[in-house]
């Protein structure tokens, strides 16, 4: 099977970009990272980008632009890459419906909730503020509803007595970097696949919380 062409978006530090970066690099995931492309200039996964030896652009948001018009040029930097995946890592604008439905089936995202609990920001605190005794992050397709997609794999981590938002952001991001690889793995391995607006692995419809266990 071909190697993918992968494009990841990012707003940020890159953390969860590096992580698919590196699996790449090591030959675990059949793909390559094509361009990096962030809507804010002068952050580091941009850095993270030009050390792996990838293409990094800015496609910035202009005065007074719709969302609209602003996915149309992020499209055409995408259909110029030929991409096969788009990997959202840490994007932080919410795309129309229209760019969400021409990548449908070919576009992820990772949540740090255990979805379908706390949708949008702020989620760590959210958990903390409700009592839970877990928490985690979420891997999933990306369609037009927020947070909404098909989940595809999660991973749970425990919520300790005395934890703060940080605390727990950490320990999930040790998650993310281990499970939004072995997904994109999974993809270019052409065993995952979006039906009907549910996820499908091995040809086998995923349940509500995604893969039950990791081989």
């Amino acid at each position: 099977m071909n190697a993918i062409r992968i494009a990841v978006l990012i707003s940020g530090n890159g953390s969860n970009l590096q992580a698919i970066l590196d699996a790449c690099q090591a030959g675990e995931i059949n793909g390559e990272v094509v361009a990096v492309v962030s809507n804010k200039a002068d952050v580091y996964g941009l850095t993270r980008a030009e050390e792996a030896g990838v293409p990094a652009l800015v496609v910035a948001p202009q005065a007074g632009e719709s969302r609209e018009d602003y996915d149309a040029r992020l499209d055409a930097e995408l259909s110029q890459l030929n991409v096969d995946l788009v990997v959202l890592a840490g994007f932080m604008r919410i795309l129309s419906e229209g760019f969400v439905n021409r990548f449908a089936g070919r576009m992820l995202n990772i949540h740090p909730s255990l979805l379908p609990k706390y949708t949008g920001l702020n989620t760590h605190q959210r958990a903390l503020d409700a009592g839970d005794e877990e928490h985690g992050c979420s891997v999933h397709f990306v369609t037009p509803e927020l947070d909404g997609g098909p989940v595809i794999l999660q991973a749970k981590v425990p919520v300790f007595e005395g934890d703060d938002a940080d605390d727990l952001a950490e320990r999930v991001h040790t998650q993310e970097h281990r499970i939004y690889p072995l997904v994109v793995k999974w993809f270019a391995q052409g065993r995952l696949t979006m039906t009907d607006g549910k996820a499908l692995f091995n040809g086998e419809v995923l349940p509500v919380a995604g893969y039950a266990s990791e081989d």
